[in-house]
C-alpha cells in the first residue's frame, strides 16, 4: 500500500503583509528587466493567461536551466520491467518538472493528480491496458553534515504493475475500390490490397503497441503510394482493445484516389544546356504508371549525368482531382546546371600498381557539335594513361554517338607495351541493360628484348552487359552477366581475319541468416564470379597485345600480381594469352564484435584463373585467402589477405567500391 503524501509547506500567501511591499517592488523590477516577459510555475496569470497548458510547461521545463539550488523533487519508478521502468521514466510529464527548484505546492499538488492519468496513458501505448498504479509523495530526511545541498526535500514514488499484454487478435486491410467492376483498374486494386494484407506490419499474434500501429499503418500507406497511386491515405482505421482478454482487433482502410500515370516532364532552373536533353536523359515514360522508384531512377539519371550538380523530381499533383478514377500529372525537375567546364585533381593507391595521380577534364558542351568530352591523364607505375571520350546527347529512342581516342603506356606482362586506341559508334544504357556497337583501330608496340613485333587490327564490335541486382553499389542478391563480340583483320605486318569473344558473370547465393541479436538477422551468401575469353585466328596472325588476355590482382586471381597471369612465350616471358578462364566462389557472412551488430562481414574465398595461346595449355592458378568488408555509403570496402598457391606468396589486396 503506499504510503500518504505528507502535508505541502504552506503557500505564499499565508506569509507577514509587512514584506509585500519589498515582495511588490521586486516583481516590478523583474519586469522591467525582462521587458515584460514574466516566467514562473503557471500559478501567475496575466498577459499569458492564454496561454496553452503545454506552451506554458514547455516555458517551464526550458527554464528550469536557467535556475539554480537543489530540485523539486526526486522521481522513482518502481517496476519489475525494465522496458516499462525505462520508458516512464522518460516520458513522464513529472519528469519535465522535476529540476524547479521554486515549485510551487499548488502546481505540484496538479501534477500529482494527474500522474496516474499520465501513466495509464503511457502504458496503454505499450499495450497494456489494465495496469495497477500507485503515486505516492515522501519527504526525504534532512541531509546530515558534509551532504550535497542539491539533494531534493522529496521524492515521488511511480509504482506500477503493467498486467498482461495485448496482442494481436486480429489485422484486416482494405483497400476501397478492391474489386469493384466499375473502376477499370478494380482487379489491380484487389492485388495489391492481397499484397497489403500479406505483408501488414502486424500479424496476429504479435504484442500490441501504438508505435508499432501506427507504423504498420504508414507502412502500409507508403507501399500504396509507392505504385500507381501517389494520393493514397488512410480514410479508415481502427483498434478494438479486448482489455479483460488483452487482445487488438485490427482495422484500416485506405484510399487509393485515382490511378496515376506518367505525364511530360517539366524543366525548371535550365539556361545552359538543352531542356529536351534532359528529358531524354530523365527517360519518364509518358503515358506510363506512375512508380516512385521510376521517379528515383530518372532523378538519378540526371544526376549522375554529369549536367547537373542538384537535381529534383517530383509528381506535380496539384490540377489531379482526386476523386476522379484515373489522371495524368506530369513531372517537375528542378535542375542546378553543372558549370560547363571542370578539372579534378586524384591521389590515389592501389595494391597493383602503387601510387596514382590523375587530371580529369570536363566539357560539357563542346563548340560546334555540343557534345561532351571526358578527358583524362593518369599517371602510376604501371600504367601511364592519355584519353578523351566525346558522347552526344541522346535521341528520342536512347541511342547516343561516341567516340574515343586513348594513347596508354602499360606493363603488360614482361613488357612495356605502347599502345593507341580509336573507336566509334551508338551506344544506350538502360535501367538494366546497356547496349553499344562499334568501330575499334588498335596498335600496339612492345618494348624489351624478345618483344613480338607491332602490330594493328581493325574490329567491328558488339557489347551488350545486363545488370539485375538488388543494388547498384552494395549488391547482395541478383546477378550481372556482359558479353562483347568483335569480328576483324589485322592490318600490319600481314593481314589475318579474327575473331574476339569474351563474357564474365556474377552472381549472389543465400547461405542462411546470421542472428545478430536483437532480433535483427542477416543473411550470408556465396558471390560467385566467372569469366572466358578467347580469340580465335590463325596461328600466325599478329593480333595487338591490347586484344589480348591477361589477368591477374584484386578484381579477378588474388594472390598474384595485377595481369601476372599470361601465357608464356618461347624465352619463358610472359605475354597476353589467346584463351582465358577465371572463376571465383567467396563466402560472405555478417559479423558481430562483442554481441554488438556491425556493417562488417567476413570472407573466405577461392579464385582460380588460367591464360594460354592453347586450350590444351591453360594452366590453373590458383588463389586462396580471408578477408573484411564494410558496407560504406559508396560501396563495399574490401581488404583481403590472399596467397598465392603457384607463387608461394601472400599478398594484400584493397579495393573500394562495386562496379560490374
Amino acid at each position: 500500500m503506499p504510503t500518504k503524501p505528507s502535508p505541502l509547506p504552506s503557500s505564499a500567501s499565508q506569509r507577514a503583509p509587512a514584506r509585500w511591499p519589498a515582495l511588490l517592488f521586486s516583481l516590478l523590477f523583474s519586469l522591467l528587466l525582462a521587458g515584460g516577459a514574466l516566467t514562473g510555475c503557471g500559478l501567475l496569470r496575466g498577459g499569458d493567461a492564454q496561454q496553452p497548458a503545454d506552451e506554458r510547461q514547455g516555458a517551464i521545463a526550458s527554464d528550469a536551466s536557467e535556475r539554480s539550488g537543489p530540485d523539486a523533487f526526486a522521481l522513482e519508478v518502481q517496476t519489475d520491467d525494465a522496458q516499462v521502468r525505462e520508458y516512464l521514466s522518460r516520458h513522464m510529464q513529472l519528469q519535465r518538472f522535476r529540476h524547479l527548484p521554486d515549485l510551487q505546492d499548488a502546481e505540484l499538488r496538479r501534477l500529482l493528480g494527474a500522474a496516474e492519468a499520465d501513466v495509464r496513458a503511457l502504458l496503454s501505448t505499450l499495450g497494456y491496458f489494465s495496469p495497477e498504479i500507485a503515486v505516492a509523495l515522501h519527504d526525504n530526511p534532512a541531509p546530515g553534515a558534509g551532504a550535497r545541498r542539491d539533494t531534493p526535500a522529496r521524492t515521488i514514488t511511480v509504482s506500477v504493475t503493467p498486467g498482461q499484454r495485448t496482442h494481436i487478435a486480429s489485422a484486416a486491410v482494405e483497400v476501397a475500390g478492391s474489386g469493384d467492376p466499375a473502376r477499370p483498374d478494380g482487379q489491380g486494386l484487389a492485388r495489391r490490397q492481397a499484397q497489403l494484407q500479406r505483408g501488414f506490419g502486424l500479424q496476429p499474434g504479435a504484442p500490441f503497441t501504438q508505435n508499432d500501429w501506427d507504423d504498420a499503418k504508414s507502412q502500409g500507406l507508403r507501399q500504396l503510394q509507392s505504385r500507381r497511386y501517389p494520393l493514397a491515405r488512410v480514410d479508415q482505421s481502427r483498434a478494438e482493445i479486448d482489455a479483460d482478454r488483452a487482445e487488438a482487433a485490427l482495422q484500416v482502410r485506405y484510399a487509393p484516389g485515382p490511378d496515376v500515370r506518367f505525364g511530360e516532364v517539366q524543366i525548371k532552373g535550365s539556361e545552359r544546356y538543352d531542356p529536351e536533353g534532359a528529358r531524354r536523359i530523365a527517360r519518364v515514360p509518358a503515358g506510363a504508371p506512375y512508380s516512385e522508384q521510376g521517379l528515383l531512377d530518372a532523378q538519378q539519371r540526371l544526376a549522375s549525368s554529369g549536367y547537373y550538380d542538384a537535381v529534383f523530381l517530383a509528381l506535380d499533383t496539384e490540377a489531379i482531382d482526386p476523386d476522379a478514377p484515373a489522371a495524368v500529372a506530369p513531372v517537375t525537375a528542378q535542375v542546378r546546371e553543372a558549370p560547363l567546364k571542370k578539372a579534378v585533381f586524384g591521389v590515389g593507391l592501389s595494391t597493383d600498381s602503387g601510387p596514382r595521380l590523375s587530371l580529369d577534364h570536363t566539357h560539357n558542351r563542346l563548340p560546334g557539335i555540343g557534345w561532351r568530352a571526358l578527358s583524362k591523364i593518369e599517371l602510376d607505375r604501371k600504367n601511364k594513361l592519355l584519353s578523351t571520350d566525346w558522347t552526344a546527347l541522346p535521341d528520342d529512342d536512347g541511342w547516343r554517338w561516341f567516340s574515343g581516342l586513348r594513347l596508354q603506356r602499360q606493363t603488360t606482362g614482361d613488357y612495356e607495351v605502347n599502345s593507341s586506341r580509336l573507336r566509334g559508334g551508338r551506344t544506350k544504357s538502360g535501367d538494366r541493360i546497356d547496349r553499344s556497337y562499334f568501330l575499334q583501330l588498335d596498335t600496339a608496340k612492345s618494348q624489351g628484348e624478345g618483344a613480338p613485333p607491332s602490330s594493328s587490327a581493325l574490329t567491328a564490335n558488339y557489347g551488350w552487359t545486363g545488370r539485375y541486382f538488388n543494388n547498384s553499389t552494395n549488391p547482395t542478391r541478383g546477378w550481372g552477366v556482359a558479353a562483347e563480340l568483335g569480328v576483324g583483320t589485322t592490318l600490319h605486318p600481314v593481314r589475318r581475319p579474327f575473331t574476339r569473344a569474351y563474357v564474365r558473370w556474377q552472381g549472389f547465393r543465400l547461405m542462411g541468416r546470421v542472428d545478430l541479436g536483437e532480433g535483427i538477422r542477416r543473411e550470408s551468401r556465396l558471390a560467385l564470379r566467372a569469366e572466358g575469353g578467347a580469340v580465335l585466328a590463325s596461328s600466325d596472325a599478329p593480333i595487338p597485345v591490347t586484344q589480348l588476355f591477361l589477368t591477374g590482382g584484386d578484381t579477378t586471381v588474388r594472390g598474384y600480381g595485377w595481369r601476372r597471369i599470361g601465357a608464356r612465350t618461347e624465352n619463358d616471358t610472359l605475354y597476353g594469352g589467346r584463351y582465358l578462364a577465371v572463376g571465383s566462389v567467396e563466402w560472405q557472412r555478417p559479423l558481430t564484435v562483442r554481441g554488438n551488430r556491425t556493417d562488417f562481414e567476413s570472407a573466405t574465398f577461392i579464385d582460380v584463373g588460367a591464360v594460354a595461346d592453347r586450350l590444351g595449355d591453360l594452366r590453373a592458378r590458383v588463389g586462396v585467402g580471408a578477408g573484411l568488408r564494410w558496407r560504406s555509403p559508396v560501396g563495399p570496402l574490401q581488404a583481403d589477405l590472399a596467397y598465392g598457391v603457384q607463387e608461394q606468396q601472400l599478398r594484400l589486396h584493397l579495393r573500394l567500391g562495386f562496379s560490374f
